[in-house]
């Protein structure tokens, strides 16, 4: 196990397993502490759960950089960065997801939560297979760069379609080999049927959530591999973005839509990671520039969507003023 980990992180073991360990503890406190079943969520409760993921995260990253270095340390704010902002676009499919399947808000949380704690393992497990064969076969890097330039041109392309989630093939695997049934019951993901265990609506979401994660992760993964071929640079950065999740959604699900320019500032963002792959042969990239064009692209598309929403409700205004 020692001589795994020392393969594809600087870090030691050790450390890996205590900060399983404070991840694994963060969750019961977020459950104990947030997850009161059959509640609405409070927009202001979500709002300091973020603020207070965001502090763990940064102050993570503050010891880290501290114990590890700068270089490691910007490596790390960078990766949380472009997570961070991957999962925001996330956002868009779950509210479709809830929207489709009719799940009341205050359901909503328990679907997220265990959401968040299945994408934990997943991510996990994908970092660990993509950093040994980085480790393995230095060409992967390229196959890598390939993924998020054909992503981004993907983002610039795709439409903002609504796709019927309810006749995904996600959902009709499922249907086809359990049970299943429209009704709610609370919080529970099955419910007795005329003496038959059948799934509800917050199953099937749960499922098709976890199964868009995974597509995700798909983007996500080579991504934060661009910026850092330190393993647990890699699992840390992405696990703290991830858990800030389910409460930056019930802060950001009323206006995330009006984000126009997400898409992309994401496909920029992609693409600049994706070519710095390509070249890293060639020229490498420093953390510093690379932390430095994620922040400005970020704030470029935030505030483009905001001054451009601002126009249009001014034009709405002087409409409305004429008439």
């Amino acid at each position: 196990m020692n001589q795994f980990f020392s393969t594809v992180s600087v870090v030691p073991t050790s450390v890996w397993i205590l900060f399983s360990i404070g991840i694994l503890l963060l969750l019961v406190i977020d459950l104990s502490l947030f997850g009161k079943a059959g509640h609405k969520m409070d927009p202001k409760v979500a709002l300091l759960e973020s603020i207070l993921w965001m502090a763990v995260a940064f102050g993570f990253n503050l010891w880290f950089a501290t114990a590890y270095g700068k270089e490691l340390g910007t490596q790390f704010l960078t990766g949380y960065l472009v997570e961070k902002s991957l999962s925001v676009d996330n956002l868009f499919v779950i509210l479709l997801v809830f929207s489709a399947f009719k799940i009341p808000q205050q359901f909503q949380h328990r679907v997220l939560f265990f959401g968040v704690l299945g994408a934990i393992i997943l991510r996990a497990f994908f970092i660990l297979v993509g950093a040994q064969l980085l480790n393995m076969f230095h060409w992967i890097l390229y196959v890598f760069g390939g993924i998020l330039i054909i992503t981004a041109i993907k983002f610039l392309i795709k439409t903002d379609e609504k796709m019927d989630v309810r006749e995904s093939f996600g959902t009709k695997l499922i249907k086809k080999f359990i049970p299943t049934t429209e009704k709610l019951n609370g919080n529970h993901f099955f419910i007795i049927e005329n003496g038959i265990r059948k799934a509800t609506p917050l199953f099937l979401a749960l499922v098709v959530i976890e199964i868009t994660d995974l597509i995700f992760a798909v983007d996500s993964i080579p991504a934060v591999f661009a910026v850092t071929q330190d393993a647990f640079v890699a699992f840390g950065s992405n696990i703290l973005a991830i858990l800030g999740l389910r409460a930056l959604y019930f802060v950001l699900a009323d206006w995330v839509a009006k984000l126009r320019y997400l898409k992309p500032g994401l496909a920029a963002i992609l693409g600049f990671i994706g070519v710095k792959m390509l070249i890293v042969d060639f020229y490498k990239i420093p953390s510093s520039v690379s932390l430095l064009v994620i922040i400005s692209i970020l704030i470029t598309a935030a505030l483009s969507s905001w001054y451009v929403a601002k126009i249009e409700r001014l034009s709405e205004d002087t409409e409305k003023t004429r008439s």
